[in-house]
């Protein structure tokens, strides 16, 4: 792979959370039967007009201000033609000379790799992001529909058709599947965090096409191929490493690569050619003459502004300043408001002392146990408090990390209202006593001399062995750290 150089580019499709269309009046709402919210303006039907949801601009010129951009004081839509059974005008209504949203950039955090990269951050930059209508569908499945389309037919399901969409473009700057990834999550983050897409990725809010070329170091860029309708970051790693290898296969094997449309199987891991890709003169487009151009005065750019949370990159540097903690830690912390209101709630009642431990306990166990109950952290059957007292109690030394999470399964099963609760109940309190320590690593080093004699010759695994017997006697209640210092002491004396 050294001998190559990856390059990577992503168009995302966002659904806007806007309750009606971008053209027309008819509802967004996801689920509704086939073609029940599809109204004239929809099916195209002669003599209808589109007129633009102030809605959906707004959601753009949030993204825009998000991400640093330039929010343009007049963009131009325009008719991108093509023909598609989902595609009741013959044409789709987006934008491409003039979009409302040009540059702007994103940083993320690309994880540590397996084969022991280290953890990088880098910036993303944009080329613009353009608002534009959403095609139909088609229906091709038998079972699991609600309409008996028959053997061999396929449905049109127009409900889709001219939901409002924000186009984002990046520039060719990915080198990675794994820099693509991150980015995507980043990109998916900042847009829910926001408030202007749900960001369901199984129900379409939330699409991205990759670009993938690969290249010899130092030449110019090869032809590249888009990996359409990734809906899963999972599939998208895959997809785009396969993809990658395809390419330098064909290409060693002297044959060259054609600029195609995709698409990703997950079943076979492998990329299908779908269609011969399309450049822009393909499309034909020219600007629709039943829209006015869109005019932002900067007045309502920052009427929108006063609307805007803070921001993820602002609240990262904010809980390394406030909270000292990581950059990576603040990064996992800001992954999504949810998680970011939860451990800042934590704090509150923990208090700023135990910052670093409730991230600990909210990246890790809690983190945990959510993912393998497939929870998000808003129905998290522990609270932000209940947490906290977990955390106060280790601080204070009344329990261990480990009796921690003994406290942590009882809080999460509903088995008590609090951590002090469940101590209590079974008498999980540390034991801090000096004396009764003392006394307990007498009766621990009487009964293993064989494990004092292989510490003296240099075993280090035979003081652990020793540390295991003193807890297990206590049933994990003696003060680990105390249990280390008074051990170290009487083996040294």
């Amino acid at each position: 792979m050294t001998q190559w150089e990856v390059v990577i580019g992503l168009e995302t499709h966002t659904q806007l959370s806007t309750v009606s269309k971008i053209f027309s009046g008819a509802s967004t709402a996801f689920g509704a039967a086939p073609n029940a919210q599809a109204c004239a303006v929809d099916l195209a039907l002669p003599g209808v007009l589109p007129v633009l949801n102030r809605a959906a601009v707004a959601c753009a010129i949030k993204f825009g201000l998000a991400i640093g951009a330039q929010i343009a004081p007049r963009s131009v839509f325009a008719r991108k033609n093509y023909f598609y059974p989902d595609l009741p005008k013959g044409y789709q209504i987006s934008q491409y000379e003039l979009p409302v949203v040009v540059g702007g950039a994103l940083s993320v955090l690309v994880a540590a790799g397996k084969s022991g990269e280290q953890a990088y951050e880098k910036t993303v930059q944009l080329t613009r992001a353009h608002l534009e209508e959403d095609a139909g569908k088609s229906l091709h499945e038998l079972s699991g529909s609600r309409v008996a389309l028959g053997q061999g037919k396929t449905g049109i399901d127009l409900n889709r058709a001219g939901t409002p969409l924000l186009e984002i473009v990046t520039e060719p700057v990915m080198t990675s599947s794994a820099e693509a990834v991150a980015y995507a999550k980043a990109l998916h983050a900042l847009v829910r965090w926001i408030g202007i897409c749900d960001g369901n990725m199984q129900e379409g809010s939330f699409r991205c096409d990759a670009n993938v070329s690969v290249r010899r170091p130092g030449a110019p860029l090869g032809t590249r191929r888009e990996i359409k309708n990734l809906n899963s970051f999972r599939y998208m790693q895959q997809a785009i490493d396969y993809e990658v290898q395809w390419q330098i296969n064909e290409i060693e094997e002297s044959r060259p690569i054609r600029q195609a449309t995709v698409l990703f199987d997950p079943a076979s891991g492998a990329t299908r050619a779908m269609r011969s890709k399309e450049d822009a003169q393909d499309y034909r487009y020219f600007p629709d003459p039943d829209l006015l151009p869109l005019e932002i005065a900067s007045t309502w750019i920052e009427e929108v502004r006063t609307t805007m949370p803070e921001l993820p990159a602002e609240m990262k540097s904010r809980f390394q300043r406030d909270y000292s903690l990581s950059a990576y830690d603040a990064t996992a912390l800001t992954a999504s408001r949810e998680i970011a209101g939860y451990f800042e709630n934590c704090v509150a009642a923990a208090g700023m002392s135990n910052a670093k431990l409730c991230a600990n306990w909210v990246m890790g166990e809690l983190a945990a146990r959510l993912n393998e109950a497939d929870r998000s952290i808003d129905a998290s059957p522990i609270s932000p408090a209940q947490l906290a007292g977990i955390a106060m109690r280790i601080a204070d030394n009344t329990i261990s990390s480990k009796i921690g999470k003994e406290v942590f399964e009882a809080l999460w099963l509903g088995q008590a209202e609090s951590a002090d609760a469940v101590i209590e109940a079974r008498g999980l309190r540390q034991i801090t006593d000096t004396d009764a320590i003392e006394k307990l690593i007498d009766e621990v080093l009487a009964a293993n001399p064989k494990s004092i004699e292989e510490f003296h010759a240099g075993k280090e695994k035979a003081f652990n062995a020793l540390v295991g017997q003193a807890m297990k006697a206590t049933k994990g209640k003696a003060n680990p750290q105390q249990v280390n210092e008074l051990l170290r002491k009487k083996l040294a004396g």
